[in-house]
């Protein structure tokens, strides 16, 4: 019998979660971004699929096509999630790949659920890790008042935040000569209006207040860290410098010039260096 390519899973606490399963051989697994879906994946599911990967991405809980729930829109209930489609997969020998909250779910994920043969490699790609809030321990953040705004626009008028970031920092559209692409805003916007303002709001805090570095010191396969050095939305000083410093097996790639959403404007060449570290 062939899978469908794209099912639900029910998880412990009735959410279900929408997710795509495409092809054969080892598989990827791809982590969205907040408040995206497993479609902001395309450019690389359709690649790593050519290769011959077994390519699986999923809707976070309160994201895309999945539940749009109320609780449990926090990091560690997002990893359970996971562990339970992984396990309903029967995956063995996965790379996961995560971008920007994804990647803080990867962290936490491999930390927490990797062992035993399940995770062969991961990927963060202008990820939120080790912590993005600004602390007494990690001055180089950014201040609360950052988040407070994210959370206020989500509340006040989402549909207009959800032009207002793509359109300017997410792809950096508002730099100077940046080939601006309508349609990239508009399949933003469309992904972040498919989720639920409940479950957008609580992952705010998610991603900003969370602290990986203990995930990141428990990891113990390699892991391929990329960031464009102009990255507006997760800046690279305070997330990717630091989080390859607590790797075992960490490897830095940084992107000249590269915004926050570089595996969609600059897909042919964060798709051929993922490559290149899946092959080695």
């Amino acid at each position: 019998m062939t899978k469908p390519g794209s099912s639900t899973i029910t998880t412990k606490d009735g959410t279900e979660i929408f997710y795509k399963d495409w092809g054969t051989g080892q598989p990827i697994v791809f982590h969205h971004g907040w408040p995206l879906s497993s479609d902001d994946w395309d450019a690389q599911m359709l690649f790593f699929l050519a290769q011959g990967y077994r390519v699986i991405a999923h809707d976070r809980r309160g994201h895309g096509r999945s539940t749009q729930t109320d609780t449990g829109n926090e990091m560690d209930t997002y990893a359970a999630d996971l562990a339970e489609l992984v396990a309903h997969l029967d995956l063995k020998g996965a790379i996961h790949v995560g971008h920007s909250t994804g990647g803080g779910e990867v962290a936490r994920y491999v930390a927490k659920y990797g062992s035993g043969g399940r995770v062969a490699k991961a990927v963060l790609i202008g990820a939120v890790p080790p912590i993005m809030l600004k602390t007494a321990a990690n001055p180089g953040g950014l201040p609360i008042e950052v988040f407070d705004g994210f959370r206020s626009g989500v509340a006040a008028n989402r549909a207009q935040l959800y032009r207002d970031v793509p359109a300017g920092p997410f792809y950096g559209f508002n730099r100077p000569g940046a080939a601006v692409s309508e349609g990239v805003i508009d399949n933003w916007w469309r992904q972040g209006m498919m989720g639920g303002t409940k479950a957008h709001y609580d992952c705010i805090k998610a991603f900003s207040e969370t602290d990986f570095t203990d995930d990141l010191k428990a990891i113990d396969v390699p892991v391929l860290v990329m960031h464009g050095d102009d990255d507006q939305i997760v800046p690279i000083a305070d997330s990717a410098l630091l989080s390859v410093k607590l790797l075992k097996k960490g490897e830095l790639k940084v992107y000249k010039g590269f915004p926050h959403g570089m595996a969609t404007t600059h897909a042919d060449v964060i798709n051929a260096d993922l490559l290149a570290f899946f092959k080695a």
